[in-house]
């Protein structure tokens, strides 16, 4: 049975910064495309960023690009997501996935499981 569970959520003060952490129960989690999405209150979610099988190919969406990191431990199991010069309008509910299929995945339907999210908070 696949299980993500996410840590590292919390408050922090604008400009601050977090690491968040996903720790995976997959079998073939070096071969899994991985990757972090978040929702806001009232919000849709939506993508923040992917990392490939191999680690090399990170991608992000654009409002997050050059603040954050993704990265992945496939000895550990574990994908992380390296949060700088956070906003308040970085606050949401941060969930990680895992999808089956290789590929730079964005869409929530390339991803097959999920974990139960994490809170980041950013005050101004």
């Amino acid at each position: 049975q696949v299980e993500l569970v996410e840590s590292g959520g919390g408050l922090v003060q604008a400009g601050g910064s977090l690491r968040l952490s996903c720790a995976a129960s997959i079998l073939t989690f070096r071969f899994n495309p991985m990757g972090w999405f978040r929702q806001a209150p009232g919000k849709e979610r939506e993508f923040v960023s992917g990392i490939d099988y191999s680690g090399d190919n990170p991608y992000y969406t654009s409002s997050v690009k050059g603040r954050f990191t993704i990265s992945r431990d496939n000895d550990k199991n574990e994908v992380y997501l390296q949060m700088n010069s956070l906003k308040p309008e970085d606050t949401a509910v941060y969930s990680c996935a895992a999808a089956m299929v290789g590929g730079s995945h964005v869409k929530e339907d390339d991803f097959q499981a999920w974990g139960q999210g994490t809170q980041v908070t950013v005050s101004s």
